[in-house]
């Protein structure tokens, strides 16, 4: 979408998409904490519970879940069905798919975990050789149309863009995964961070060449085909213009096998960390909860769920970039509280005003002026980042307030 003005989108995706997540597994390895609940503590337990209860929400049953058999069902089975048979398919697609992550969840994780150690791997070869083909026969050139919301402030348009991959927040609830595999190798201590920064930093360079070489693609796309949907719908487009009818099922295979690997440890992760909040309701009811309601929403189809998914992103990512950058600094004022909450408490109206800015009710006459307002007078805020400016006030006046109290402290 960005067109012609792919490169300074790529590099604001990137900051989002690979940079963020990174960031935030070192920030968990860090500090040591055994989940959302820890890292956020600091500002209050209860700030800890209601953002982990929303970020498991969030990759959970309201977007991230349902989003894998939406995937799965766009590039493996819809390109294969009639139109009148599309809104079928995918109810019956979702109920097999969900049922069976269910299940797996609660008895045997061999079979994920094959699927993630062989076929994973395979699907990004295969990704590998899609590119390299286009590389040597590109679709056409860099020089295509520009979208209209990438026609100015193109940086922070990617960077936003970004937020939906939602690696970001994910990596704050699931890093702690990361960091006990590392642990079982045998590191300890500063040595896993240290190993983690050095294996994620590999990681995320692979991955920003990977969306970047992707990205390419897709723009030079434009030069025969129109802009879909959603990317799934334009790959698999891509997919059959080079290697026809068996590559896009091949493909579909694949990538329903992967995202189903991704169900079932989202299933177990909501379960985990849900029955740590709330021990009256068992891990399987979790289950439960977590495959009914990401049935539910699966079907409202892969570009409703993107684009309802924008508003709550735009609220929770302020909070998660705000709590990984003070994790990661925190050795500087002592983990100081009041630091966390000022910041917080700054952040808040603005993350509030940023989401419901980017509801699709926000061009209503009674909240538009509101909006205009915000835009004119906050730094960032047309670009969606209104947050920034305020959340970095809230935190001088903590460290302001932290070395006062600690000066009042010391002994004279």
């Amino acid at each position: 979408m960005a067109g012609s003005n792919w490169f300074i989108a790529t590099l604001g995706f990137l900051v989002t998409g690979t940079v963020v997540p990174y960031l935030a597994m070192l920030a968990v390895s860090m500090t040591n904490s055994e989940s959302v609940y820890d890292i956020a503590k600091p500002v209050a337990p209860w700030f800890g519970m209601a953002l982990l209860f929303l970020i498991h929400m969030t990759i959970g049953p309201f977007f991230g879940t349902p989003r894998t058999a939406a995937t799965g069902f766009t590039m493996g089975i819809a390109p294969f069905l009639p139109e009148q048979w599309q809104t079928l398919g995918m109810v019956a697609f979702s109920f097999v798919f969900f049922a069976l992550a269910f299940v797996l969840s609660i008895t045997d994780s061999r079979v994920t975990a094959w699927i993630g150690r062989y076929l994973t791997p395979f699907l990004i070869l295969l990704l590998v050789i899609i590119l390299a083909v286009a590389a040597f026969n590109p679709m056409g050139n860099l020089q295509q149309p520009v979208s209209e919301m990438y026609q100015s402030h193109t940086f922070m348009q990617g960077f936003l863009d970004g937020y939906n991959t939602m690696d970001g927040i994910a990596l704050v609830a699931l890093a702690v995964s990361v960091v006990y595999a590392v642990r079982g190798l045998g590191y300890r201590g500063a040595a896993v961070s240290k190993t983690l920064a050095k294996a994620g930093l590999f990681s995320i360079i692979l991955e920003a060449v990977i969306y970047t070489a992707l990205i390419v693609l897709g723009v030079s796309s434009l030069a025969i085909m129109n802009p879909a949907e959603n990317g799934g719908i334009s790959l698999m487009a891509i997919i059959n213009h080079y290697f026809g009818t068996f590559g896009s099922v091949l493909t579909g295979v694949l990538v329903i096998l992967a995202v189903f690997t991704t169900a079932v440890g989202l299933f177990s992760s909501f379960a985990h960390d849900m029955h740590l909040i709330f021990p009256q309701f068992s891990y399987n009811t979790w289950l439960v909860v977590s495959a009914v309601g990401s049935f539910a929403t699966a079907n409202a189809g892969l570009t409703n769920i993107i684009a309802w998914s924008v508003p709550v992103l735009m609220f929770i990512y302020p909070f998660v970039l705000a709590i990984i950058v003070l994790s990661l600094t925190k050795r500087f004022f002592g983990g100081a509280p009041i630091v966390y909450q000022l910041t917080m408490l700054f952040v808040t109206p603005s993350a509030c005003l940023d989401a419901l800015a980017a509801a699709p009710f926000a061009s209503t006459p009674v909240l538009k002026p509101l909006f205009d307002a915000y835009h004119q007078f906050v730094p960032f805020a047309s670009d969606g980042l209104g947050w920034v400016v305020p959340g970095l006030v809230g935190a001088g006046l903590g460290l302001a307030l932290a070395y006062f109290n600690s000066s009042k402290n010391e002994p004279a």
